[in-house]
């Protein structure tokens, strides 16, 4: 055996392959499918915002910006968090600018994480966390989510309590949470409160959806920050990606005490050093845009989730109707299948639409087998073709794919 017959890419790292993301969008262009898998909107964002980027470029903002971020950015960041949830924080020590909220995520955990320490994460979780805990060494401690009754997520006390022990570092917490559109109650961020407290344990908190939490759900979001005591241990994370329709952008942030984002920004210089110079101005623009900016933004995404929640009830899924983000859970037993990787790979050629399958974002996939997820922050019209489309799924009862692997 030669040096090229063995996979060169470390050990920590095997078990992630190219994302269910790349594979079910390369499916959707093969087949022509309406892709609902990916998570980023079919229109563009604020002109506002469009127009401020075109200055920008225009007038050679085009070099290195600073380090954490330019000035004017870090201190709209500032008066955006202060005007919305009451957070103050200092633009010059407490704001860093990130290359999207995934840099901001793995930064933090390659700054924070000593090989061993352990993550308490809530599964499922977006695919990169596992990824950046691995790239860090440290170990994840995963704490299921499963719907109850009442059609919501939740996780139970007893099962985040026995997560958490003397090799916990910190938290991971993503609310309004991808991909299930759970907003964490008050009360349950009251005991990850209490728990990072009782075991001197940062958190990370990933809000990227914080201005869309619906006006239907149990609480609106309350950043885990607020909460007494947690200012001072909290490392909070959000972008201009899914606020703003700039996917593509990637702008993001992380803002918290002192210490921790200089910890941040010492990793990050070493990854992208920097990123996005002609945009970071249009992100100042666009987060102090008025309310009723991102009051529209909300209940034009929230009348869009019940455009698809309806057509996808129609077309005889088991609907858990989500509080927030662009994502809808469903079950598909009824349809007659049993495990969603599958159901996703046959979905496209039987409807010609595509979904993802939520079990990869578990370490246990027995526990969302049957769970797939759909992207409702597309045009009106897309989303009338792909329910329309998905009406032929009584075929799929009749269909006998093999069961996957994954």
């Amino acid at each position: 055996m030669t040096s090229s017959d063995v996979d060169p890419l470390v050990t920590r790292m095997r078990p992630f392959g190219t994302t269910i993301f790349a594979e079910m969008s390369s499916l959707a262009v093969r087949t022509g499918a309406v892709n609902l898998g990916q998570g980023f909107p079919d229109t563009d964002g604020p002109p506002e915002m469009l127009t401020a980027a075109a200055q920008a470029l225009a007038a050679g903002r085009n070099q290195y910006p600073p380090g954490p971020g330019i000035p004017e950015l870090r201190a709209a960041l500032a008066a955006h968090q202060r005007r919305f949830w009451g957070l103050e924080y200092d633009p010059d020590s407490e704001v860093v600018v990130t290359a999207g909220a995934t840099e901001a995520v793995t930064a933090a955990m390659l700054a924070l994480c000593e090989p061993g320490d352990e993550v308490v994460c809530f599964e499922p979780y977006y695919d990169s966390y596992a990824a950046s805990i691995a790239l860090a060494g440290a170990v994840r401690r995963p704490v299921t989510l499963r719907p109850g009754s009442d059609g919501r997520y939740a996780y139970d006390p007893d099962e985040l309590r026995a997560a958490f022990g003397a090799r916990t570092r910190l938290v991971l917490l993503n609310s309004p949470h991808n991909p299930t559109g759970k907003v964490f109650t008050p009360d349950e961020l009251t005991f990850v409160a209490q728990l990072c407290q009782e075991h001197d344990a940062y958190a990370i908190t990933d809000e990227v959806y914080e201005h869309l939490a619906f006006t239907d759900a149990v609480s609106g979001h309350v950043p885990l920050a607020t909460l007494p005591g947690m200012r001072e241990r909290t490392l909070r994370i959000s972008s201009a990606g899914k606020t703003f329709s700039c996917t593509g952008w990637k702008v993001g942030w992380a803002s918290g005490p002192a210490q921790l984002v200089s910890a941040v920004l010492r990793v990050k210089q070493f990854l992208t050093f920097v990123n996005a110079a002609p945009l970071q101005p249009a992100v100042a623009v666009a987060l102090a845009l008025p309310d009723d900016y991102f009051t529209a933004f909300r209940a034009g995404l929230q009348t869009r989730r019940d455009q698809l929640v309806g057509g996808l009830t129609a077309a005889g899924f088991d609907v858990l109707n989500p509080e927030g983000t662009y994502f809808v859970t469903a079950d598909i037993t009824a349809l007659g299948g049993t495990d969603g990787v599958d159901f996703c790979r046959a979905l496209p050629e039987l409807a010609g639409v595509v979904a993802v399958p939520t079990q990869v974002f578990y370490d246990d996939p027995a526990a969302g087998r049957r769970l797939i997820r759909f992207a409702f922050c597309k045009r009106p019209d897309v989303l009338t073709e792909a329910v329309n489309r998905l009406h032929r799924l009584p075929d799929f009862r009749r269909s006998t794919p093999p069961r996957s692997e994954v």
